[in-house]
């Protein structure tokens, strides 16, 4: 009943662009908090970028800040994360994921840890390379 499903993975050479895209179902994304992970062979789940409901705050992993743009459009229930100057070690599995946080938080940052989310995508791949 409640879903998120990611799309727009694919294999990419190394300095090109993907934009990945999280449609929810079942419920509204308006009042949720967003984040992308990601998840390599052999590597524990990181969190990429996570942003709030309102205001929409963001939080960028050091390795990709600059490079990542995390957004949402409620109208269309979409999350949307552009990926600009992909490296390959940015190839992982990438997953969205919905999360009810409270009005008080420490910040996005502190938050942006898979703790925090209770909804979450099946993934989907992201390969860089020549």
């Amino acid at each position: 009943q409640v879903q998120l499903v990611e799309s727009g993975g694919g294999l990419v050479q190394p300095g090109g662009s993907l934009r990945l895209s999280c449609v929810a179902s079942g419920f509204t994304l308006d009042y949720y908090a967003i984040g992308w992970f990601r998840q390599a062979p052999g590597k524990e789940r990181e969190g990429v970028s996570c942003i709030n409901s309102n205001p929409g705050s963001t939080y960028y992993a050091d390795s990709v800040k600059g490079r990542f743009t995390i957004s949402r459009d409620n109208a269309k229930n979409t999350v949307y994360l552009q990926m600009n100057s992909l490296k390959p070690e940015d190839t992982a599995v990438y997953y969205c994921a919905a999360g009810a946080w409270g009005p008080i938080i420490p910040s996005v940052q502190a938050m942006c840890t898979m703790s925090s989310f209770g909804s979450w995508g099946q993934g989907t791949q992201v390969t860089v390379s020549s």
